[in-house]
């Protein structure tokens, strides 16, 4: 091949490696017995209804004798080679002896996010066996980047209601064909399939372009993470399973706690996802002692608040979460030890890798979850101490400029009645009887003998007045 070719090929292979590729499983086929409400395919002596109000599209493998058939009235046949329908001539069929009326189920429940109805597949669809990888929740639904596979020769229908107006792919293979740029995407919708293939608020939108961040990027599908732990949570009366260990980590992007350990780091712009995470695999998982282990690393955005309240940014990080197939008091124990060898890695090749700090978090059964180490703790009590310092060098510059007149600090002055709060009070008098008179803005005589001699010993020239609301000084005027 000439030196251009191989230099872009070279430049293509990454981002076909960090490709994911991931299958729709239900379908709406004439023949998949699940899709009927009796439980299996309709044969020549029963009756076929399907609601009349009900938008479908139904791919049909192999001819078919019926009784009777109702149809809605909105849907399609997609018939393959040599598939079509016959009424029956009433003749007994050995396999048929039923003459019921089945009906096809509904479809309309089939969730674009739900994690349980999407499956990570090869390129070809294969369906991968025994990866030692796994994706958090929110990553189980494919994610802005992804490639989407709808099975050839399958017809189905899926609600893309989300919270975000567009839901961006890479691209979409329907009926074996793939559709990867905006133009044949937007071809595809407006022919009369999509409709009934298609049904919600949301609109996929087909870009055509992988991650362009060696990075990584993120999935993108955290606005839709209610509807997404929502949909997985369902089947299990919408609680998470009890943890074995006694305080459950939370990943980032996950809807229930684990037991093991998770490890967030912080990247410069040499990282790179995809050779990081072979690096992982091929030296760190394929050791024997970690057989049990498994393994999801991805990047994420973690929420930044201002006192821990008002939300203020994300920043990126990489997050790797490790479980194992531990049981009882062994719950997490072999995840903690494959993070500590990795929080080793990063101490010795954190710099070369693009790694500037990490931190992990380890919850098995035996312990509280909690911060095993972190790469990241030099830089934090260094960076809280130079802190400390600045802010003591600052106040006393202050201080200083003060002191020699350079600096003027507006006066404080301190009201009367602080003042008086600061002098020590005298003790009111035990027999203290008097009370205060909305009237008259004076104390009243007091009853104890004694006291009447002391205020006439008073200054002369001290007056006592006061005002009297039923009186006008003007009225008196003349």
């Amino acid at each position: 091949l000439p030196a251009d070719w191989v230099t872009l090929v070279s430049l293509l292979l990454p981002a076909a490696a960090a490709a994911v590729y991931k299958q729709w499983i239900p379908n709406t086929n004439f023949e998949t017995a699940s899709n009927w409400d009796k439980g299996r395919v309709p044969c020549a002596s029963d009756v076929v209804h399907f609601e009349k109000n009900k938008a479908i599209s139904v791919f049909v493998r192999s001819p078919h004798t019926l009784t009777a058939m109702y149809l809605p009235l909105d849907g399609e046949f997609v018939l393959a080679s040599g598939a079509g329908f016959a009424a029956s001539d009433g003749s007994w069929d050995p396999g048929c002896d039923s003459g019921a009326t089945v009906s096809f189920t509904d479809a309309e429940h089939h969730a674009w996010f739900d994690p349980t109805l999407w499956q990570v597949v090869s390129p070809h669809g294969e369906l991968r066996q025994g990866e030692r990888i796994f994706s958090i929740d929110e990553e189980r639904v494919p994610c802005h980047y992804d490639d989407v596979i709808f099975q050839p020769e399958t017809s189905f229908r899926v609600n893309v209601d989300s919270s975000r107006q567009v839901i961006h792919l890479r691209s979409i293979s329907v009926m074996g064909q793939e559709l990867s740029s905006p133009e044949a995407w937007a071809g595809y919708l407006r022919g009369p399939s999509a409709p009934l293939q298609f049904h919600g608020n949301g609109t996929l939108q087909v870009t055509g372009t992988g991650c362009p961040d060696k990075s990584g990027c993120a999935c993108g599908n955290a606005a839709d993470g209610h509807r997404i732990c929502a949909a997985l949570l369902g089947t299990s009366g919408r609680q998470c399973p009890a943890p074995a260990c006694r305080s459950p980590l939370q990943p980032l992007g996950h809807c229930c706690g684990i037991c093991g350990a998770t490890i967030n780091l912080d990247f410069t712009p040499d990282f790179d996802l995809q050779k990081y995470r072979d690096r992982l695999v091929q030296d760190m998982l394929s050791q024997p002692k970690y057989a049990g282990v498994r393994m999801a690393i991805s990047k994420v955005h973690k929420a930044q608040t201002f006192l821990g309240v008002i939300p203020r940014s994300s920043t990126p990080l990489i997050q790797i979460v490790l479980i194992d197939d531990g049981a009882g008091a062994q719950t997490g124990t072999t995840a903690e030890q494959l993070a500590a060898a990795i929080m080793e890695d990063i101490a010795q090749h954190g710099e070369a890798l693009g790694i500037s700090s990490g931190k992990v978090e380890v919850a098995t059964s035996s312990t509280f979850s909690g911060q095993m180490g972190s790469h990241a703790l030099s830089r934090i009590t260094a960076g809280t101490v130079l802190g400390l310092l600045f802010g003591l060098l600052f106040l006393g510059g202050i201080l200083f400029l003060y002191r020699k007149g350079k600096l003027r600090l507006p006066a404080l002055r301190l009201s009367r009645s602080w003042d008086r709060a600061e002098d020590p009070a005298s003790p009111a008098p035990a027999s203290d009887r008097g009370f205060d008179n909305p009237m008259f803005d004076v104390e009243p005589p007091s009853a104890v003998p004694g006291e009447e001699m002391l205020q006439e010993m008073a200054p002369k020239d001290h007056q006592v007045f006061y005002l009297n609301p039923l009186y006008d000084a003007s009225e008196t005027e003349t």
